[in-house]
């Protein structure tokens, strides 16, 4: 890949987040470090290119200063950021990962580096079996007892999951535990409640009226591999799986102002903090709290609200803010009561699926037990997408076999009269931008999705190119996983996703929100921006077997978390609605 391919805003993201840590490790003051984590998420969160912007477009972005978007402007130009390469020089690789190890700071990492030479892990585990930092201060038996747990940890645990393997694993655990006497509320927080599309650590949360109960039969799970923590309002324990889950136990009055501080995201609990302070109140997991005279909160004092999320929001002069929205990018501000919002949309809104592969290609039912399952849930729409002959190792169907497909398709109408049956492809952009099937073909078809399966890797500007000339295709009604990325697998193309927008907006195109937890493409940074660009966006869940209709789950999630409004969504449409979207494609 050449520099300029490397140059994007997650490349731009990770400079300023090792900035961060080496910042913090060298003991720059608090402010540096917290500008620099500040950059690190607002360049995440951009839908275009920070490496393609001008300078004083990027001072304008909020959590952007006029250094971070200097060093923005020369990471784009020089493809680093001189003050990294300053900072990488001055500390050994290896003290990130330790830094990483729980509870230990920025302090401790730098007095175990110059004090006892301490570089990595391995290092690090030597100093302690000899006792180098016992020496240290503040270090007792337990402090070391648990950071060789951590080191254990961290040498086991898998890091950051695919939501799809996160959300059963909470479900189950949810379910499980709220069977057992006792327990009043449990449910799980954290990012996964907020619908991110990877997760670190499984946070579940409960109300029991005997606590020691619930925490023994958690930790004595079979699917515990090491008990990480056991006490009697919080454990933690590593599954075999891999996975950390941390469990804790608060009072029922109290529940709602701990699900609202562990269900984060840190940003906006700092930001309903502030706004607490601002009204003469402290708002932490235990509750919203008036001040006394000193300006603290008088010791036993009874909460304004906690017993739920809502009296919380409301105690403070909002209306309640959804888990997906809670990321610090003006949802206070949304959520203010009389604020013009459009409804978001949800599960309940989706009565199509317009991406479905039979066994004609690679899917595993065919035609009527495709249909059947829809009609089972309620929709009034489904359109038959198997794969185009290019994707030969999906089975893709040739000129001969397509026009045979489709008359079969349309045979499926007779016997199932109350649903919308199309007869579509999801045919290849190959990589100069054409399709896979003629255009007298593809003129044939009810539904075309286009969609990059091969050359992920081509540079931007070529990527873009290649998308757009598929966007202004008159007989594309959908752009399929437009990145074609693998969450955790591969990158995928990186086009200039504002070109899109606006190009799919000017003709008519839908970008597709792939509900797979593998793709989540678009990702929500990019519904967002679609959105806001005024395109349709279509929520389909690819599916191949009948599970898949179950993938459905994430790609509302990551659709919230785009504020994606019912109206801009092909697959809320009524029947007549979306048919008659479908055939100005065909004027």
């Amino acid at each position: 890949m050449s520099d300029a391919a490397s140059r994007t805003n997650a490349s731009v993201s990770a400079c300023f987040e090792e900035l961060a840590v080496l910042s913090e490790i060298l003991g720059a003051n608090v402010f540096k470090v917290n500008a620099f984590r500040r950059a690190a998420r607002a360049v995440e969160g951009l839908a275009s290119e920070a490496c393609g912007m001008e300078l004083a477009a990027l001072k304008e972005i909020d959590g952007l200063g006029a250094s971070t978007a200097a060093k923005i402007h020369e990471f784009a130009t020089s493809g680093t950021m001189s003050e990294l390469e300053e900072l990488r020089s001055q500390v050994p690789a290896g003290l990130k990962e330790v830094l990483a190890i729980q509870g230990i700071g920025p302090k401790t990492a730098r007095a175990m580096w110059t004090e006892l030479g301490v570089v990595d892990l391995a290092t690090l585990k030597t100093a302690i079996d000899s006792g180098k930092v016992a020496a240290l201060p503040r270090m007792g038996e337990k402090s070391i007892a648990k950071m060789k747990e951590a080191i254990a940890f961290a040498e086991t645990a898998r890091g950051r999951i695919r939501i799809g393997e996160a959300m059963p694993l909470a479900d189950a655990l949810v379910a499980e535990l709220g069977k057992i006497a006792g327990v009043q509320r449990i449910a799980f927080a954290g990012s996964l409640r907020r619908g991110r599309e990877t997760i670190g650590d499984l946070d579940i949360l409960a109300s029991a009226s005997a606590s020691q109960k619930l925490m023994d039969a958690f930790c004595s799970r079979s699917d515990v591999a090491r008990v990480l923590g056991h006490g009697e309002t919080k454990s933690s324990v590593l599954t075999k799986s891999g996975v950390q889950v941390d469990l804790r136990v608060v009072p029922l009055d109290r529940f709602g102002a701990a699900l609202m501080y562990f269900t984060g995201s840190k940003d906006h609990n700092i930001r309903m903090r502030e706004r607490a302070i601002a009204q003469g109140m402290r708002l932490n997991e235990y509750g919203l709290f008036r001040e006394g005279q000193s300006g603290e909160v008088p010791e036993g004092a009874t909460p304004v609200a906690a017993a739920s999320e809502e009296e919380v929001y409301a105690a403070l002069g909002l209306d309640w803010i959804p888990p997906t929205a809670r990321e610090d990018r003006g949802e206070i501000e949304r959520f203010t009561p009389g604020a013009h919002r459009s409804r978001v949309i949800e599960i309940s809104d989706i009565r199509a699926e317009l991406h479905c592969h039979t066994r004609a290609s690679d899917g595993a039912m065919t035609i009527d037990e495709i249909v059947a399952e829809a009609e089972r849930r309620g929709f009034h729409t489904i359109a038959i997408t198997d794969h185009s002959k290019s994707q030969f190792q999906a089975n893709g169907l040739d000129e001969t076999r397509l026009r045979a497909h489709i008359q079969a398709i349309h045979a499926a109408r007779a016997r199932f009269p109350k649903m919308q049956i199309w007869a579509g492809s999801e045919v290849d952009i190959l990589s100069d931008g054409s399709l896979d099937y003629a255009d007298d073909l593809l003129a044939e078809l009810d539904w075309v999705v286009a969609s990059p399966h091969a050359a992920l890797k081509q540079e931007p500007r070529v990527a873009t190119d290649r998308l757009l000339k598929a966007i202004q295709h008159p007989l594309v009604h959908v752009i399929g996983h437009p990145t074609g990325r693998i969450v955790h697998g591969r990158p995928g193309l990186e086009p200039a996703m504002n070109e899109l927008y606006a190009a799919a907006k000017e003709h008519g195109t839908a970008l597709e929100l792939n509900s797979h937890h593998m793709r989540l493409d678009l990702r929500d940074v990019h519904v967002r921006a679609a959105a806001e660009a005024g395109c349709m966006i279509a929520i389909d869940c690819d599916v191949h077997a009948i599970e898949d209709f179950e993938e459905l789950r994430y790609g509302i999630l990551t659709a919230q978390r785009g504020l994606l409004t019912v109206g801009q969504c092909l697959n809320a449409l009524d029947a007549k609605s979306l048919d008659a979207w479908r055939r100005k494609k065909r004027v």
